[in-house]
């Protein structure tokens, strides 16, 4: 299912530079993947030009793109590089804080794993970019079919639309995980190389942690820290490394909220679980009235927590293909009061209906 990246009278409003620009973009979302050579383009390189519009920015990030892959692939030859001065893509996100301030009205999405087309479905329920503006709270890849698909898509919507949409980092954007489950073998099968992964996984490094809603909702993909008492701890970190295997930063996107108190070993063998007398005074603490987070698939889509002090959500449906489960997404609107939008996957010829069950723990 293609989505429409903007209205057809939107379009009208640009120049046609930007209207082929947005074109563009519409490629990706038919699960088109980029050569090797356009894919380090949109991880390093994004061409600005000091004065220029949108138009000519954006229309400089020439893409080459290739069908998803269903085998051996040509690659069509990239266009030539941009002639207008360059600023590396990763500079977007080093700009930004470990805590990063959204606005709202926004909508809050979880894990998504590799499942393009219920991105697709999620973006048609959720509305399109830039019309609504999104905060995803991390793990794109691994898992899935399509996680090169996947994470081009949403890294190439932060480029052009850099304020309108924020991506965490969630325990999957990791070099360590990505070998295990998934996304590092998946480049190699649809690149013959680990170029791609490479430039992935070192732009990783550069998302932010957490985000802060107008002061008030607070996100990240996994959960709090026996480390970490006030948002200030949070951005004093330094997150440009790989995901380390304990402390403050690891705990941020490992850890789970719990129904006994105080702190606890995590299953995971990353992190801590955590109990509502612990959410509770983090949030009182920071002036905080919400946790949202994702990282534990929940059947219905989101799940309430700590006397809802902590939401989970979560938009991977029929996760992993088997699980049965609903995904969902929170509409946050300008007065911060939020609605789920749940969803079922997206229809796709040739799979069987999966009955709902309580799925196996997953990482």
């Amino acid at each position: 299912m293609t989505i429409l990246l903007a209205t057809h009278d939107h379009c009208l409003r640009r120049s046609t530079l930007s209207s082929h620009c947005v074109g563009r973009i519409a490629h990706l979302t038919d699960c088109k993947q980029l050569t090797e050579m356009d894919v380090k383009r949109l991880c390093d390189k994004v061409s600005r030009r000091i004065g220029s519009s949108d138009a000519d920015v954006h229309n400089d990030l020439r893409l080459a793109y290739v069908p998803c892959a269903t085998g051996n692939h040509k690659l069509t030859q990239s266009a030539p590089p941009p002639i207008y001065s360059i600023a590396q893509a990763r500079e977007i996100l080093v700009d930004e804080s470990n805590v990063q301030p959204v606005r709202c009205p926004v909508t809050v999405c979880g894990d998504i794993h590799g499942q393009f087309h219920d991105l697709s479905e999620l973006f048609r329920i959720g509305g399109n970019s830039p019309d609504t503006n999104y905060l995803f709270m991390g793990d794109y890849v691994d898992r899935g079919y399509y996680s090169v698909e996947t994470v081009t898509l949403l890294v190439a919507l932060k480029v052009r639309y850099r304020d309108r949409v924020t991506i965490l980092r969630g325990n999957h954007e990791s070099r360590q995980i990505t070998q295990v489950y998934g996304f590092y073998d998946e480049c190699l099968r649809k690149y013959g190389n680990a170029n791609v992964w490479k430039f992935f996984t070192d732009l990783f490094d550069y998302l932010p942690l957490t985000a802060l809603i107008d002061d008030s909702i607070f996100c990240l993909h996994g959960g709090l820290s026996p480390s970490i008492d006030t948002l200030d701890h949070i951005r004093s970190i330094d997150r440009i490394q790989e995901v380390p295997h304990e402390g403050p930063m690891c705990d941020l996107l490992w850890s789970d909220p719990d129904d006994r108190c105080g702190w606890g070993i995590s299953p995971r063998g990353a992190g801590y679980t955590f109990g509502q007398d612990i959410s509770e005074a983090f949030n009182h603490n920071n002036g905080l009235t919400l946790v949202a987070r994702a990282h534990q698939l929940v059947m219905e889509g989101y799940n309430w927590s700590h006397d809802r002090n902590v939401v989970t959500i979560f938009s991977a449906p029929n996760y992993c293909y088997r699980c049965g489960n609903q995904a969902a997404i929170m509409e946050i609107d300008e007065n911060l009061k939020y609605t789920f939008l749940q969803f079922d996957p997206a229809p796709r010829l040739g799979e069987p209906l999966v009955s709902r069950r309580v799925p196996d723990y997953f990482l």
